[in-house]
């Protein structure tokens, strides 16, 4: 039989640590210190359980003993971290035929008759584990005894009378619970390690019953779902048929609200001082446990005792809100403050949430891919949401999959739904860019483009124009309109970022392709723009056409012809840019994707263009049959459109220069980054760098103007990692395209690769989805060769990665450890990059200090 002399009872000086009993047990003592009325409380040390688990009997005579000669207690469990859950808690052992009649006497004999019964039903179900339908009766004039003789009937021996027998195999069973091999996979799925252990604690009964005032609840002093100060909670009275008030007439059990409500009683208004004493409890433990608790207490008798106390549970907007007021009141530093918000849960606050109190009608789920939620009707076409955002209708675009001919219809919509994608999708690239909520992959849907109809797992059918949700936070999609939450960009959003850039150590700028990308970026403060993407701006219908005009053009001089309309556009383009982003530094990328991407590819789509460009159906198509390729993005792109077609990159130039001494002549002293793209050898770079320093003298000699400007190179291939050295010969910047270098790095297709990753991160081949997060083995060793070949040729030469990657955590910490000078992300992602920073910054500074400092070094 199992000593079990080990176990703690729990005082102020008790040896009591979260390694060996678990983080409710430390919590329990912070509560006896703090002389607040906790119940006498032993605890069971991991190694006790971990015994019981493996089949030795439990002697829990002197824990019982503790309890006095009547002892009346409840079993709790106390992992090391609350996030693993644990068996569920038993209540009222030692209760028995003799503690039911004293209890009979003193509290009446159906407050005694329902604890007997509770405690039978329970102890039936999960400790003797018999048959639940069996031990199910509502409380009744002889619901006690049948339970009593059912348990006799199912075990051949009366319900046990002995309290030591019952806490013996009470935690017999809570400790074989815990082993059991479906406890262990879901708190392995929660983080847990496998050897993760329990301890028990056992807790002297606060019964919540009681000839006066009598009951039991919670209390916390915050808001869980915003974070605002708000009493909140509930009370379970128990008065025994006793009216609780002066002339109310209330039935024996009751609830009551917690403080003064129109709607009824409150505890504030039945027990004033009480209530008063809950509310400084709660004041207590803020300031001395240096966090918002919810506080479990029970009143007996009008006597109050403290069961338990936990975080308050909260939203990630509520989290933001503790921790700013608890370092605005002094109660934890402002480092604290940052390290107690993670950084990803930022993402919930930029965007409209859904209530988390309202109810949900699932249509069907998919992959979070971009977070937020909206609602809108369904259409099915680019068009159609364009037609729909006209008329001033919210509309979420549904797609097999999204193409870059979609980008207009995704900028009319409110959300994007597809069937078909993954992390990494051209629509959770695309969506996150923009901030629409997204949800991709949702295999369970079915979609028909003939009939316009959406058909849900469950046979559902949903039409074009009829009203759905998608929550790109859960994945959930959502029939009509659920209540939201608007963003939480308050002041406690704002002044959590500006502690979190005083301490971070890495510059964070954002990607922004258009005016709108910019603003969004200025107001999360990004310090820049580290790429634009200068192709999306010729999606727009007026500059299509001319566009495809260009990639029709039969000579150079009529490319350069049609590329004169599109300067003026371009140009307007960066002088928007320069405006909005006040003189902060604007990283250009020039025109990198294959041309295929402009032109149709259906029968109707060509004959359309035909008929715009007046020329025959049969030689459209021959255009786009030769611009096919078997690999387009392998293929002429990037700096091998301007080479080949130098008067495309010529036309960039010009409108970046001119549109640089506009934005001077208004003020901004804009130093223009030009970048050019899928670079693999230095001699491309050369042979572009070339022409665009001809095209700058020819501006300054044309205006009178005078600019500097920086040329650099977006490192997507390999070979250009490779031959950093070299291409920084002429490179003031190195940008590491992370997206291409992934893609060309492992040989996936980021839009294909969502179709077995979810199975070969399973299996163990990729520890996570290395389009998601970056490969520091592969990828990032080639960044690392990258870095520091490059600053070998030039010490002054920035660093930094511009790809999706630029707002992972992860990702931020290796940049850093790399010496990078910045990030750049999607405009939504800019909060949740400042935020990393300034954490890895903070735990870096935290080893530094917890490092032994060698004898006779400074400190």
């Amino acid at each position: 039989m199992l000593d079990l002399s080990e176990y703690t009872l729990v005082t102020p000086t008790a040896q009591v640590s979260v390694a060996r009993h678990g983080w409710r047990a430390k919590c329990l003592q912070r509560l006896i210190r703090l002389d607040l009325p906790v119940p006498t409380t032993v605890l069971l040390p991991f190694e006790a359980v971990r015994a019981m688990a493996a089949g030795a009997l439990p002697n829990p005579q002197r824990i019982i003993a503790e309890f006095g000669p009547s002892p009346l207690v409840s079993v709790r469990p106390s992992p090391e971290n609350p996030e693993w859950g644990g068996p569920s808690t038993m209540l009222n052992v030692g209760m028995n035929d003799a503690r039911h009649a004293a209890l009979t006497e003193t509290h009446g004999a159906e407050a005694a008759d329902a604890l007997y019964l509770h405690f039978v039903q329970a102890y039936a179900i999960h400790i003797a584990r018999l048959d639940p339908d069996r031990f199910s009766d509502p409380l009744g004039p002889d619901a006690l005894e049948a339970a009593l003789e059912a348990y006799a009937d199912e075990t051949d021996e009366p319900f046990p009378q002995d309290p030591a027998r019952q806490l013996s195999e009470v935690m017999r069973s809570m400790a074989r619970s815990w082993e059991g091999p479906t406890a262990r996979l879901l708190r392995q799925a929660k983080g847990a390690p496998a050897e993760a252990s329990l301890g028990l604690i056992v807790q002297g009964m606060a019964l919540g019953v009681g000839p006066g005032l009598s009951g039991s609840g919670t209390i916390q002093f915050v808001d869980a779902v915003t974070g605002a100060p708000q009493i909140t909670g509930r009370f379970r009275g128990q008065h025994q048929g006793r009216a609780p008030h002066p002339g109310a007439d209330r039935p024996a059990r009751d609830t009551l609200y917690l403080t003064t409500d129109k709607r009824g009683l409150g505890l504030q208004d039945v027990a004033p001082e009480l209530f008063a004493d809950l509310v400084a409890m709660g004041a207590v433990c803020r300031r001395r446990l240096r966090e918002e608790m919810q506080i479990e207490f029970a009143i007996e008798d009008s006597t109050l005792r403290v069961i338990d106390a936990v975080k308050v549970p909260r939203s990630s907007r509520a989290a933001v809100r503790i921790a700013v007021a608890l370092a605005q009141d002094e109660v934890i530093s402002r480092e604290d403050a940052i390290l107690r918000v993670e950084p990803r849960a930022l993402s919930e606050l930029l965007h409209p949430q859904i209530d988390p109190r309202v109810p949900r009608d699932r249509i069907a789920r998919g992959i979070a891919a971009s977070p937020g939620a909206a609602t809108g009707r369904i259409v099915f076409t680019a068009t159609a949401a364009q037609a729909a955002a006209a008329r001033g209708e919210p509309c979420i675009l549904v797609r097999r999959e999204t193409a870059p001919e979609d980008i207009r219809g995704m900028h009319a919509a409110v959300a994007v739904l597809t069937e078909r994608g993954g992390m990494t999708s051209h629509a959770a690239v695309i969506a996150r860019g923009l901030g629409l909520p997204c949800i991709v992959g949702a295999s369970e849907i079915r979609l028909s483009s003939r009939d316009r109809t959406l058909t849900g797992p469950d046979g559902r059918v949903l039409r074009e124009g009829d009203e759905i949700t998608v929550d790109g936070t859960s994945g959930d999609v959502l029939a009509g309109a659920p209540a939201m939450l608007e963003p939480a960009l308050d002041d406690g959003f704002r002044t959590l970022l500006h502690w979190a850039d005083n301490v971070r150590d890495i510059g964070i700028r954002a990607n922004a392709d258009t005016p709108d990308d910019a603003r969004t970026a200025r107001m999360f403060e990004a310090e820049g723009i580290g790429l634009c993407r200068t192709e999306h701006m010729f999606f727009d219908e007026d500059r299509l056409t001319v566009m495809r005009e260009m990639i029709f053009a039969d000579t150079a001089a009529d490319r350069r012809s049609s590329l004169e309309r599109l300067l003026p556009m371009q140009r307007a383009d960066f002088i928007a840019l320069f405006d909005i982003m006040a003189g902060l530094p604007v990283c250009i990328r020039l025109f990198d994707p294959p041309l295929h991407e402009f032109l149709p590819h259906d029968r109707e789509g060509m004959r359309e263009l035909a008929e715009a460009l007046a020329r025959p159906l049969s030689e459209i198509q021959r255009r786009v049959e030769a611009l096919t390729e078997f690999n387009p993005m392998l293929g002429l792109r990037g700096v091998r459109l301007g080479i080949t077609m130098p008067e495309i990159y010529e036309m960039q130039a010009r409108a970046i220069f001119e549109a640089t001494i506009e934005a001077r002549r208004r003020g901004a002293m804009i130093v223009p980054e030009i970048m050019i793209p899928l670079v693999s050898a230095r001699r491309e770079v050369e042979l572009v760098k070339t022409r665009i320093d001809a095209i700058a003298a020819a501006v300054r000699n044309e205006t009178g103007g005078s600019f500097d400007y920086k040329l650099g190179v977006m490192v997507e291939t390999p070979r250009a990692a490779l031959r950093a050295g070299e291409i920084a010969q002429h490179s003031a910047f190195l940008s590491f395209g992370t997206n291409d270098l992934t893609q060309m790095t492992y040989g996936l297709s980021r839009d294909d690769a969502g179709k077995f990753m979810g199975s070969y991160v399973q299996q163990g081949v990729y520890r996570e989805d290395p389009f998601h997060t970056l490969d520091d083995d592969g990828v990032g060793e080639l960044l690392l060769i990258g870095a520091r070949r490059g600053r070998e040729t030039r010490a002054d030469l920035t660093l930094s990665i511009c790809g999706e990657h630029g707002g992972n955590p992860e990702s931020i910490a290796f940049c850093r450890a790399a010496g990078f000078d910045y990030v750049s992300c999607s405009p939504f992602r800019v909060p949740v990059a400042r935020l990393a920073a300034a954490h890895f910054a903070l735990l870096d500074r935290k080893v530094l200090l917890d490092r032994p400092v060698p004898t006779g070094a400074p400190r």
